[in-house]
């Protein structure tokens, strides 16, 4: 079903269709309380019987994902840009550039994930995030269900 055709998501994407196409629906600011410098996203697809999600994002230089640590694996694909996961190269993490692949298992925790110039990348995740404070206690655990929760608000089909 395409989602021009849905009455209820007038050009938006319902994070349940099974195809979508990028340019039919609006980026919305990724939540300030996760993330700083901007960053926007896509909520693609949820799937409540295995518990994954999938996303697009865009990042200006400059901005960042707060801390977090994957309960369920992920794999993102940087299409283009610069991102540095766990501290980059230079802290023992990795420094990805535009057209990667990256997987993260489960339990993989980022103190910060900065965009050193602007960026976008696909992500699944297999489970949720965990947003963790400065002493690693959790902030909130956003999975499937509040991505969607969220978009859907966001889009005012809440």
């Amino acid at each position: 079903m395409s989602q021009k055709n849905s009455p209820d998501f007038p050009n938006q994407s319902p994070p349940n269709d099974a195809y979508v196409h990028l340019d039919d629906f609006e980026w919305q600011p990724f939540p300030e309380e996760f993330s700083e410098g901007g960053i926007r996203w896509k909520l693609l697809h949820v799937s409540p019987e295995s518990g994954s999600w999938a996303a697009i994002y865009d990042c200006p230089a400059g901005s960042s994902f707060n801390a977090h640590v994957h309960l369920g694996p992920g794999e993102y694909f940087l299409t283009k840009g610069k991102m540095e996961v766990r501290g980059g190269n230079d802290e023992g993490g990795a420094t990805a550039t535009g057209r990667s692949y990256g997987y993260e298992p489960c339990n993989a925790q980022h103190d910060k994930t900065y965009f050193v110039e602007d960026s976008e990348f696909y992500m699944t995740f297999q489970g949720p995030l965990k947003f963790i404070d400065d002493e690693g206690n959790a902030i909130a655990v956003v999975g499937w269900e509040e991505s969607q929760g969220l978009w859907l608000e966001q889009i005012g089909a809440a």
